[in-house]
């Protein structure tokens, strides 16, 4: 049983090493570190890393771990526990048990963007609700930028659904950086209750035609809708398309998907239009009031 108990925790911090050098956060001065050696229980300790970046180290005197993974701190003990005569073939684990009091950064479409401490890792969903949750403009594809050398991102969608914002929740650490872009927006402009632009917050970020003309209201009763146009910039110039808004709403034409900064012009009256065409029609979109409700 001894031996089944020591193999099992062999296993445990080889996996806990793996996991460890997989995440970019290094070891940095502050750090609380529990160090284990497989099968010598004597040996097993808890240091601080000083301001040097050094921890103690039964029988090897200071060792320097910051700027270290804990897999790679563990692999360099080892390393001195063989060239020092005192093992032959150590098994070391390191963990950090408790980080540094270090800042991570919330940045972009948060209520209260800036520094907060963290001395540990947090979920990300935590940290937004650090800095007062998304506004009304959070595109909720979410970037963490790791503080490690590899700079590595990772991108989170915080999606509306409570059971899957959860569960794909990644953490944050500290030293990270936090980015909440803002949303992409739809405009829909012409004879309609709320001509305005409207943001893609639906949860799966997508909007269609008569979504965005069901937000502004639908079409005003004098409105020419057989005549409404889809008005998109594209790199080779300005693209109409022409949208039977009618058809599509008895189901005899298939709704069209928007892409962000598109925009739905449903015409006035035919004297209302004279001289109404795509360049103009963006132009009014850049003025437009943007509705976040």
């Amino acid at each position: 049983m001894k031996n089944l108990c020591n193999l099992l925790l062999l296993l445990f911090g080889i996996a806990a090493g793996s996991l460890a050098q997989n995440e970019s956060l290094l070891i940095g001065p502050g750090d609380v570190l529990h160090l284990q050696v497989y099968d010598t229980p004597e040996m097993e300790q808890r240091a601080r890393v000083t301001d040097a970046g050094n921890i103690p180290f039964s029988f090897l005197g200071t060792v320097s771990v910051a700027g270290l993974t804990p897999a790679q701190a563990a692999e360099q003990i080892q390393h001195r526990l063989v060239a020092a005569g005192v093992m032959l073939h150590p098994q070391v684990t390191v963990r950090v048990e408790a980080y540094a009091t270090q800042n991570a950064s919330v940045m972009g479409q948060v209520l209260k963007p800036g520094t907060y401490e963290l001395d540990t890792s947090r979920k990300v969903v935590e940290v937004l609700a650090m800095a007062g949750g998304l506004t009304d403009m959070a595109d909720r594809h979410i970037t963490i930028q790791r503080s490690g050398p590899t700079k590595e991102k990772v991108v989170y969608y915080y999606s509306n659904a409570a059971a899957t914002a959860l569960s794909d929740d990644p953490l944050v650490y500290p030293g990270d950086t936090v980015v909440v872009p803002r949303v992409a927006v739809v405009y829909v402009l012409g004879d309609v209750l709320k001509p305005g632009g409207y943001p893609m917050i639906t949860n799966n970020s997508k909007m269609t035609v008569l979504q965005a003309i069901a937000l502004a209201g639908y079409a005003n009763h004098t409105a020419a809708v057989g005549n409404s146009k889809l008005v998109r910039e594209t790199p080779t110039g300005v693209e109409e398309i022409n949208l039977p808004v009618g058809a599509m709403q008895k189901g005899k034409k298939p709704d069209v998907a928007l892409l962000p900064d598109d925009v739905i012009y449903v015409p006035f009256s035919f004297l209302r239009n004279i001289g109404i065409n795509g360049q103009g029609i963006l132009a009014s979109a850049a003025s437009a009031v943007i509705y976040t409700h």
